[in-house]
């Protein structure tokens, strides 16, 4: 099969999943590379919750972050994913959209208009183990996703190792009613997000608009 693809925009190179990933786009049409908004979308708004968890400045309620779920880690990232899509990325297009959703999910659970939360009024002891399930789900989502980058780059593989280790620490922390594994989650959540904030970096820091560059740790095949 050739590596041409044709689209309803434009006729795109298929891209190996390791260039890919690493915003290594070719393609015939100057289209924009996305991966860094997706990047950027996803770990500025992983890092806020996270800080959140981490009781932060000693906030406990976190509730500002549910405009950032809604329109910079849901809908932003979610448009970056299908961006992905037009370029021929199959592995961040899937991350990107997937995890558009799960913001957008989040978020709409702490709008009262929802009634969501309001579902569990009279049955609050369900709502740590809804929401244990709802955690659990994508750990097991994103320890697949993991699998996906173990030949790409080491900041993509650390990337997705802590990401995971956030969604079970706050998992078993709804499980266990343990604060500190919340905590736990905030730190690893903490570390996940920088981590994501200088891989978008390191795309959009290049030699034609920059002095250096900031490597991503290489994997030789």
């Amino acid at each position: 099969m050739s590596n041409v693809e044709k689209g309803s925009i434009g006729t795109v190179e298929a891209v190996p999943p390791q260039q890919a990933l690493a915003g290594e786009v070719v393609q015939k049409k100057p289209f924009a590379n996305p991966t860094p908004i997706g990047l950027f979308a996803f770990s500025a708004t992983t890092l806020i919750l996270s800080l959140y968890n981490a009781n932060a400045e000693g906030i406990h309620v976190g509730n500002v972050v549910v405009g950032m779920c809604i329109f910079v880690g849901g809908i932003v990232q979610f448009f970056a994913g299908m961006w992905e899509v037009v370029v021929g990325n199959t592995f961040a297009s899937t991350v990107f959209s997937l995890f558009g959703g799960f913001w957008m999910s989040y978020g709409i659970i702490f709008i009262p208009g929802a009634g969501i939360l309001d579902a569990y009024e009279k049955v609050p002891d369900q709502l740590t183990g809804a929401l244990g399930i709802y955690l659990i789900v994508w750990f097991l989502i994103v320890t697949i996703l993991m699998m996906a980058t173990l030949r790409v780059n080491i900041a993509f593989i650390s990337l997705f190792f802590f990401l995971d280790l956030t969604f079970l620490f706050l998992a078993l922390s709804q499980f266990t009613g343990n604060v500190n594994l919340a905590k736990a989650g905030g730190y690893t959540g903490s570390i996940c997000s920088c981590i994501g904030l200088y891989s978008g970096a390191a795309l959009v820091i290049n030699k034609e608009n920059s002095f250096f560059t900031l490597p991503l740790g290489a994997i030789s095949s």
